[in-house]
Parts: structure tokens; sequence; C-alpha cells
């Protein structure tokens, strides 16, 4: 989980890249009219339609980004294994590395963010094909959206809520929901990651009420979107989409739309010092997870962290600009579609299928060998047409025997091949 106290509640609220739009209604019925009003309980919150630009999106950046990045060692959560858990590996890195007493908001100037450039981070996530970032931005027309935990380790007045068995509210009366209408006032996300709930009961953090006040009268009350975690009963039933958990993976298509958020660096969602090689997940990993999800009905939120100079490191450039190579050929496969009728074929090439209307795209992960595509779950009719995204010309195909869809791939030296790995393949005139 990515939660932490103080200095790192709030991940940057510095890049507003665009006002806030018109109201992206998702039916009729939303623009005609008196607005509907929610009522703070979830029957009626749940009832809210997702605004339509989150499910258009699909890829999504996730930045971590706070003190945590000075020690830059471990994880995001370097301050409880510090100085709550006590562990060895964390006490001995402490004594080793800085002097006796030092604390953990000493490491705050040392977060100067000196070498933080908005405009060259805005860059790089534009061209990652990324429509938000959280940090955060969904960017197509970049959606802005914020991180924020309700939690805080060591908080005395949370510390004194969770002593008295959250029975009591002095954390939630006088930190959390303040700061949570004044980001909203000020800030005007378009999309709000809720954290760290999982302690207290939503009664506790007053959640239906705050998403009432968010729904209704906020000024982005016709754009924003939340997620699932607003108390330890609400993840993967309650708000917005859901998360349900870290690098959430369902088998089969949810009835429910879902995120899931992962990391470039398997180990931790804050920069490290100690980041080897092996840690980074690879360009075909990020890309098949993202077909993957995208074929389920998800959106995918992929995380990086920078130093605490403000510095995007090389390796995470290049997986960010990956993604952002293969989505400039086949994102057309991905943004604002829909599942299809039938997710995936379990075959040597695995098929992730999307659709818009009445197209459908089939997204391969391994090139056959024989150079043949082999398709159990589309119906060829008279007018069946099937192309190669990234490639001009039709692609020749037959039904077999046995009644599976060949489609013949083009004969390309690998200079030609569109992409180095998944492949989409367009069919119209099917069912």
């Amino acid at each position: 989980m990515k939660t932490w106290a103080v200095s790192a509640r709030v991940l940057l609220p510095l890049l507003l890249l665009g006002a806030v739009r018109a109201p992206d209604c998702t039916d009729s019925s939303r623009c005609t009219g008196p607005p509907r009003r929610y009522t703070p309980d979830w029957p009626s919150l749940d009832s809210r339609p997702l605004p339509a630009w989150f499910d258009e999106a699909k890829f999504g950046v996730f930045v971590h980004w706070g003190v945590f990045s000075v020690p830059a060692w471990g994880s995001e959560w370097f301050w409880w294994h510090w100085e709550a858990e006590k562990l060895p590996a964390y006490q001995n890195f402490m004594r080793e590395n800085y002097p006796p007493n030092f604390s953990y908001a000493d490491f705050g100037p040392q977060f100067t963010a000196r070498f933080f450039h908005p405009d060259s981070w805005a860059d790089l996530f534009e061209a990652s094909g990324a429509k938000k970032i959280n940090y955060f931005f969904y960017l197509r027309n970049i959606h802005y959206g914020l991180y924020h935990s309700l939690l805080e380790w060591f908080h005395p007045l949370y510390l004194r809520d969770k002593k008295n068995d959250f029975k009591t509210q002095y954390f939630v009366r006088e930190k959390i929901m303040p700061e949570l209408y004044d980001l909203v006032n000020r800030y005007k996300p378009d999309l709000i990651w809720s954290d760290g709930e999982w302690e207290g009961p939503d009664t506790y953090w007053n959640s239906t009420n705050f998403l009432s006040w968010l729904y209704n009268d906020s000024p982005v009350k016709d754009v924003v979107v939340v997620n699932d975690r607003w108390g330890k009963n609400c993840s993967c039933h309650h708000g917005g989409y859901y998360n349900c958990q870290d690098k959430f993976k369902p088998e089969t298509l949810p009835d429910h739309k879902w995120e899931m958020c992962t990391s470039i660096d398997k180990m931790s969602w804050g920069y490290r010092r100690d980041m080897v090689l092996t840690d980074i997940t690879s360009e075909y990993s990020i890309i098949s997870e993202l077909v993957r999800t995208v074929s389920l009905g998800g959106n995918y939120l992929l995380n990086i962290g920078p130093t605490k100079d403000g510095l995007i490191v090389p390796i995470f450039q290049e997986r960010l600009l990956a993604v952002g190579k293969w989505l400039g050929i086949n994102g057309e496969a991905i943004y604002a579609s829909k599942p299809w009728r039938v997710q995936f074929e379990k075959n040597a090439t695995s098929v992730w299928y999307t659709s818009k209307g009445p197209t459908v795209y089939a997204i391969f992960l391994y090139w056959p060998e024989s150079g043949i595509l082999s398709l159990k779950s589309p119906i060829v009719t008279s007018t069946t047409q099937i192309t190669m995204l990234g490639i001009q010309n039709d692609l020749k195909w037959s039904k077999n025997p046995g009644e599976d869809l060949l489609v013949y791939l083009p004969h390309l030296p690998p200079a030609a091949v569109p992409t180095e790995f998944a492949w989409t393949i367009k069919l119209t005139g099917v069912k």
C-alpha cells in the first residue's frame, strides 16, 4: 500500500494542466433538467454514473514523490519500517549513514526538488500515451488527480482516535476533512485517489458526507472520479471505480469499473537508490498487463518515483516512452474501447480482445512461428475485412476445417514490424 504521513500526504498538487471542463454527462439524463442530488449513504453514492472520461482514458501515470525520496532506500514506507516496526535493516541503514538522533523530519530540508521542471514531466507523460496522472494524470486532454491518505501513522490526534477504537473523531474533524475540502476547492482535481482507509470504518472518516458534497456541490462535481478506499469496509464494494487491492488482477470480466495500479519498480512505489535492474518491470510485462487490464474492462495506472531533486531516472523514462510508442500504433484498440463478448483466447499467441461498436480488435502477445494467427471467437461474414494496426494493406484470411479464423500475417523485415511485441488485428464485419 502507498501510505505515509504528514509531509508526504499529498503528492504534489503542482501541475494543473487544463481547466475543469464542462459537465461530462454519461447519458442524456445528466444533461437535462435539475441535477440529481446524492445523499450521504452508499446506495445513493454508488448509484452515481462514472464520468465517461475515466473509462475512455484507459492508461494513467502514478507519481510517488515525498520526503521518503530523500533516504530513497527500501520503500516509501521508510518512516514506518524504521520508527514503528524498527526493522533491523532500516535501523542499520540509519546508523551507518546518518548521525545519532537524526529524525525523519530532518530529511525535510533535503527534499529540494531542485531539478523539478513540470513542463518536462508533462512532456514525458504525454509521450507515454497516458491519459491520467495521479499525482496523477490520465492524459489525452490531460486529466489531473490527487492521491490522498486518510490515516497518518504518527499524528497525535489520529493516535488518540485509534486508542479510542475510532469512537472519537478528533483527527477527522481537525485535520482530514478540512484538508480534503481545501484540496478540492483549491486544486480542483479530476480524480481523488483515496488510501490509508483500512484501520477505521467509513463512518469514522465521514466518507459519505464528503462524497455527497463532492458529487453535489463541489467545483468538480460533474467530472470528478473517486476510487473505493473510503473505509475498511469499502474496498471493492463502495465508491466510484474499484481498486480492490494494489496490483489487482481479476481473472474474469468484473461487473464494475476497476483499475490496476502497479509500479515500474516492483519493490517500491517511491524512488530507491538501492534499486537494481532485476527489480524493474520489463517493457513486455507492462504492455501485456495493460492489454489484459483493458480487455477485462479496467484502467491501467503505472507508477514512477522521482528523486528528491525532481528527476525521473532514465529507466523510468524509457519504460514510459516504450508504452507511448506502443500506444502510438495500437492506441485505437485501447482508448475508449469496451470489452468484447470474449475477452481472451488461451493459446500459443495469447489473444486478448477489445471492441469499439462493431469493430473488434484482437491483440496477440506472441507472433506465431507459422506466420498464421488462429482465432476461434470471431464469426466472419460476407463483409469481413482484416487489417493490422500500423500496416496499410488488408490481410488475407480463411476458415480452416475446424472453423477457426486463420489470419495470414505480413512477411516483414524486423525493422518494418509495427511494434516489438503485442500486435493488433482489426476486424470489421465480424460477429
